[in-house]
């Protein structure tokens, strides 16, 4: 019988959960507020996204970790969000990205109810849709040097800070790379700063739009990467600790809150891969059973932290765009380098991925539909090509 949540805090859980907050939050709001801002998210409607976001992942992480008694952690689908700021706004503004939203949360709901949805989602190659998520994020890894063009000083002491953590502190490399960023630009540039005060954020309600368009450009991708290379990731994370919670639960509860969210502007919700490992491992706790509590901790803080959400909305809305995309950039370098690695590794379908690749990165939109769909779609006619053709 597992023991009262009293008898197992320990101020070592509380402090790694705390840090895991900080770092999930630090590292990738601006991700967050480049992907929404993409699709048409005004700047009452991001940090509306944001709050929601934020309370969304602090309810999961609690409840599973509470219920299982596993160190399970939640994020938002930093991969998904990089991809809402590659392919831009559709066709019915932001009402048709958050009717795209809520689709993907139910689709999540349903992967875990509906086997055979689940299957249909692991028959794809693992190394096309590698291939498919680093196209995504390629734009996104550039800007850092992209914006050496315009604003080298500033460009080059974000990456600095960042390549000097990164190899001291891993862990706190993008927050601080994030911190010199926010810094320079409070230093620099005075319409970031100009009228800012501390207000609490405020839901608001948007309306959803339902169109092809979104469900093809927006929806389904955002689908594949958050089941791919989120909630997959995030359980085989787990698994390695010898936690196994139950999937469908996990993907019942993330799903069904980003579908109940998405109304108020708040993209996808999932089980947490990177910071999973930090609430799983040794460093939470000693004891493997006490872990979870530095996951509920993380839960909590993100709640905490979601009261910043009209700050961060405002202050990034309003600042160079050029060094916010820089940082943004910074923190998806790692998630690039696996996929890239995902992608090529398997000689035997290093063709298919590289075209997968290729294709999503261009930007290439046929019929109003973006890249990312047809990298998938091309790089499995391909893949099936090769197949055939070998046999």
């Amino acid at each position: 019988m597992s023991r009262s949540l009293s008898a197992d805090f320990s101020t070592q859980a509380a402090l790694q959960g705390l840090v895991v907050a900080l770092v999930g939050y630090a590292s990738s709001a601006a991700i967050v507020i480049a992907g929404l801002k993409a699709v048409g998210a005004s700047t009452g409607q991001i940090a509306s996204g944001l709050l929601l976001l934020g309370l969304a992942k602090g309810v999961a992480a609690v409840g599973l970790s509470l219920a299982s008694r596993m160190p399970i952690s939640v994020a938002w689908t930093t991969p998904g969000l990089a991809l809402l700021a590659a392919t831009g706004a559709v066709s019915g503004g932001f009402a048709a990205a958050v009717g795209a939203f809520i689709v993907t949360g139910l689709l999540i709901v349903l992967t875990g109810t509906w086997p055979l949805l689940g299957r249909l989602v692991a028959a794809i190659p693992k190394p096309i849709a590698s291939a498919m998520l680093a196209g995504v994020l390629l734009k996104l890894c550039l800007a850092p040097f992209v914006a050496m063009k315009t604003m080298p000083l500033a460009a080059l002491a974000i990456l600095v800070t960042w390549l000097v953590m990164n190899r001291f502190a891993r862990l706190y490399a993008v927050p601080a790379a994030v911190l010199v960023t926010l810094t320079i630009i409070a230093l620099t540039d005075g319409e970031g700063l100009a009228g800012l005060a501390f207000t609490l954020p405020a839901a608001l309600w948007v309306t959803p739009v339902f169109t092809l368009e979104a469900m093809i450009n927006i929806a389904l991708p955002l689908y594949i990467v958050t089941m791919a290379s989120q909630n997959i990731t995030g359980l085989a994370v787990l698994a390695t600790f010898d936690y196994r919670p139950d999937p469908k639960l996990a993907l019942a509860v993330t799903g069904g809150l980003s579908a109940v969210t998405a109304p108020f502007g708040a993209p996808t919700i999932n089980l947490a891969a990177i910071t999973a490992a930090l609430c799983a491992g040794p460093d939470a706790h000693a004891d493997p059973a006490r872990r979870y509590v530095a996951a509920i901790v993380s839960g909590v803080g993100y709640m905490l932290l979601a009261v910043l959400a009209a700050v961060a909305a405002e202050f990034v809305t309003r600042s160079s765009p050029i060094l916010i995309e820089a940082a943004a950039g910074l923190a998806l370098i790692a998630a690039f380098g696996g996929a890239m690695l995902g992608a090529v590794q398997a000689e035997e379908s290093r063709l298919p991925a590289l075209i997968t690749f290729l294709v999503t990165a261009s930007g290439f939109a046929l019929w109003g539909i973006g890249a990312a769909f047809w990298g998938l779609v091309i790089g499995c006619a391909v893949a099936a090509f090769e197949r055939a053709t070998r046999r």
